[in-house]
């Protein structure tokens, strides 16, 4: 056992998967002992918050320590975020009229841009083909430009009970700053917020233990199915094997997904929880797996080491217990490993079509998927409501598969270097 333990973490396939595999468990595990909070909390008022550090206005406003920084590129930022995408294209387009060629016009670099229109800009200047009203806007935006540049103080007021008139309380400069640190409710949305206001990560989190959960459960129920009648197809042979494979081709011939769909179909929204449908996806995906167990025992039923166990006197359960299934307990091993990265992926695909683990309880992989579909994320270039969770889960299928790939190298011959 040692040895083939040795073997099995010599091979750098399986070391590489497993590692990945073992870190999304930590992370599954260590995320919520830190962050407790429930993944289906409404945090936001909206949706789609960007990923970044929000900080509370009133407590930055009122923050007991201010700092005056006289940063040059604080105007420039200021205007930035001010100037609409609309103005910078009119004034490129005052700009080109004016005469300066449009390859020296970047209307994305708002520093360029604000330094040609200030230097050519020229309220007097007459410009061919162009109208009164058309010149009157730009007057506007230049005098629209020169507010947002010269940003005055703001004056904090408040309104007193009994006068009703409002009394200064203070003053915050364009140059004050506070200290993020010191300001007392900020929170770092790492991902952001989904279409209902919640935490991107932490529903992340939650929802990849339950896709795991829900891929081990029809992983083992698969794989215990299909190991079972294959051993029984396999070695028992005869009438045994006639009926176990009739079922298995009747539902060989049907596509397990298709199956998978009317009966969950069927079961209804309500009482779709997710270990009901992992059981589901279990009963449908123990086809390919009790014929690969087949093929394997019949190859082992006639070898001299059963034989010997058949003349000792043997039962049926104790050859096949102890007889044969160590031999392909490896098989076993990459056929449960798979079944479980199907699961996962059969969920996502029901989930997304609206017929997984009903909405209101917890978060899976795909149902998220389907959340950021539903709501046009990809259209709207919201890419943290979708881009994460498909990267979780080809992170996962893609480490299961990196160490079926090396426990084949490990316990094939023909694949051994």
């Amino acid at each position: 056992m040692k040895h083939t333990l040795r073997q099995v973490f010599r091979s750098g396939k399986f070391l590489f998967g497993f590692s990945i595999f073992v870190g999304l468990l930590l992370i599954v595990i260590i995320y919520p002992l830190l962050v407790p909070d429930d993944p289906l909390r409404i945090i936001g008022q909206g949706t789609f918050f960007p990923p970044g550090i929000y900080v509370n206005t009133y407590d930055s406003v009122n923050a007991a320590t201010k700092y005056t920084l006289n940063l040059p590129e604080a105007d420039v930022r200021r205007i930035e975020s001010r100037l609409k995408q609309e103005d910078r294209l009119a004034m490129r387009e005052w700009l080109t009229a004016a005469g300066i060629p449009e390859s020296e016009i970047d209307i994305e670099d708002t520093e360029r841009l604000l330094t040609l229109w200030n230097n050519n800009f020229d309220p007097k200047k007459s410009i061919p083909g162009m109208t009164n009203a058309r010149r009157n806007y730009f007057i506007r935006l230049n005098n629209a430009l020169k507010g947002l540049a010269t940003s005055g103080d703001l004056i904090l007021a408040s309104k007193q009970a009994e006068s009703g008139t409002l009394e200064e309380t203070g003053i915050i400069k364009d140059t004050d700053y506070v200290n993020v640190s010191e300001v007392a409710n900020v929170r770092v949305l790492v991902l952001g917020t989904d279409n209902f206001g919640r935490d991107m990560l932490t529903e992340l989190v939650t929802a990849t233990r339950v896709s795991l959960q829900i891929g081990f459960v029809a992983g083992l129920i698969a794989t215990l199915i299909g190991l079972t009648l294959g051993l029984l197809a396999g070695y028992v042979g005869g009438l045994v094997d006639d009926i176990i494979m009739f079922f298995t081709n009747l539902f060989t011939v049907i596509p397990g997904f298709v199956l998978l769909i009317l009966i969950s179909y069927s079961i209804g929204q309500e009482q779709r929880g997710a270990f009901t449908v992992a059981t589901v996806i279990g009963f449908t995906s123990w086809v390919w797996t009790t014929r690969a167990v087949r093929a394997q025992v019949v190859s082992l039923r006639n070898r001299d080491h059963v034989n010997l166990s058949k003349l000792s006197g043997h039962s049926i359960p104790h050859i096949i217990l102890h007889d044969i299934l160590p031999y392909i307990a490896s098989y076993v091993v990459m056929a449960l490993i798979l079944q479980i990265s199907s699961g996962i992926l059969a969920e996502a695909g029901l989930s997304i079509l609206g017929l997984g683990p009903k909405t209101t309880e917890v978060p899976t992989l795909g149902l998220m998927m389907r959340w950021a579909m539903i709501y046009q994320a990809h259209i709207q270039g919201n890419w943290w409501a979708y881009l994460p969770v498909l990267v979780t889960i080809a992170l996962i299928t893609f480490s299961m598969n990196l160490m079926n790939t090396g426990l084949d190298q490990v316990f094939n011959p023909a694949l051994r270097d």
